[in-house]
């Protein structure tokens, strides 16, 4: 069958067979500005595999990258790793096309798909069992949490490969499968996005990951997540990198970073943000400044990721804070982001509510609080000296490369 859409060969007889969605933007809050590619993957043997599927629109392309390579028919098994829409949401329309005799996925994923897509009859691995489909062993590890329930890993020992799921992955629209073949300041960026936004709130489950990958000795040789390229060994940014930089994530020692994110109406508040930024870099913290008219939630989350502190500003508008503070307060929230020191700062104009909330937040989130600064209207030169040394002590506050 010819066609636009080509499967890729990864390694004698295993292919990527996914779609690039190059104008997604949004995922679940969390801005994605580089796109992102939806990986599933065929492996050729005496009974042909395919490990998960890709978001339902783009059912026709992997369909076509399959017949590319063998007829869809021929495929007896199809492995689910995570349930999540985006890799399970063609998994209706390819067991209509390609009647293969196994549907694999743990426990919890079987649940999810009855429960998502009323799909029944899948085969439930449990963790660390083992299987043959025709000529390849494959070999099953539950990562509950990882970031859904369902999560789990398939480790192949013939070729030496971990089918990864969301674990290890990114948001990034790319065609250079490998990531040896990409940029490594957009791997370090992207990953790093990634799991700040996704992964950060399960980072005690990530360290638990890890050692339980160490301690069942696997050989890993490639590790083929479902977002974002593939990592390889031999080359500078193989699995070792990846698992490095995660086992550093998820021990979330404070850094010197200090990170100011604020919102303004008149700009008094701005101008007290600055302040703050300003005594925070004469204490020799790192300040990164994110007015929230032109820095994303998200982009406020993965500056976290190896920040040591975090000071939040808003104007009182209707006796409370800010919408956008609001907002990013409740996203934050959600990630937890643990061993920070922090602060609150903002305007008022009569009723002055908005600090005295963002302290509570922050203290909810176990911030460490270091003090906080009210002004009425614009700020004046001792409130302005006030954010000075409340961005000072957050940079006496932290320690870190």
């Amino acid at each position: 069958m010819s066609g636009t859409w080509k499967a890729v060969e990864l390694m004698e007889g295993f292919y990527w067979v996914g779609a690039v969605d190059w104008d997604l933007r949004d995922f679940h809050g969390y801005s994605t500005h580089r796109g992102t590619t939806y990986n599933a993957f065929l492996l050729e043997g005496r009974e042909n595999i395919l490990f998960d599927t890709v978001k339902a629109p783009f059912f026709d392309q992997m369909i076509e990258r399959i017949a590319s390579v063998i007829d869809p028919s021929s495929v007896s098994v199809i492995v689910s790793n995570h349930s999540e829409m985006d890799h399970s949401g063609s998994l209706p329309a390819a067991v209509a096309a390609m009647k293969p005799g196994r549907v694999i996925a743990s426990a919890a994923g079987a649940r999810n798909l009855s429960m998502q897509l009323g799909f029944e009859g899948v085969e439930v691995a449990a963790d660390g069992s083992r299987t043959a489909a025709g000529d390849t062993e494959l070999v099953f590890m539950e990562t509950k949490m990882l970031h859904w329930p369902d999560s789990m890993f398939t480790y192949i020992p013939s070729r030496k490969l971990l089918i990864s799921q969301d674990a290890f992955g990114m948001h990034l629209a790319t065609t250079r499968l490998f990531a040896d073949a990409n940029e490594e300041s957009v791997l370090l960026e992207e990953a790093g996005r990634y799991y700040a936004n996704i992964l950060m709130p399960y980072s005690q489950l990530v360290e638990r990951l890890l050692a339980k990958v160490a301690s069942a000795g696997l050989d890993i040789e490639m590790i083929a997540p479902d977002h974002g390229p593939l990592w390889r060994s031999g080359t500078p940014t193989g699995p070792g990198w990846i698992t490095g930089l995660y086992a550093r994530w998820a021990a979330q020692a404070p850094g010197r970073k200090v990170v100011i994110a604020y919102d303004s109406m008149w700009r008094a508040t701005e101008r007290m943000a600055h302040a703050v930024a300003e005594g925070a870099a004469e204490g020799g913290a790192v300040p990164v400044v994110c007015g929230l008219r032109s820095s994303h939630r998200s982009d406020v989350a993965a500056e976290l990721l190896d920040a040591g502190a975090l000071l939040l500003g808003s104007p009182t508008l209707n006796g409370d804070v800010f919408p956008t503070v609001a907002d990013l307060v409740c996203y934050l929230g959600g990630l937890k982001r643990r061993n920070l020191t922090g602060g609150a700062f903002g305007s008022y104009g009569w009723s002055g509510e908005s600090v005295r909330r963002l302290e509570e937040a922050l203290t909810g989130m176990k911030v460490r609080m270091l003090g906080t600064v009210a002004c009425q209207f614009g700020p004046d030169a001792g409130a302005l000296s006030r954010c000075r040394d409340l961005g000072g002590a957050a940079a006496a506050s932290i320690s870190g490369p």
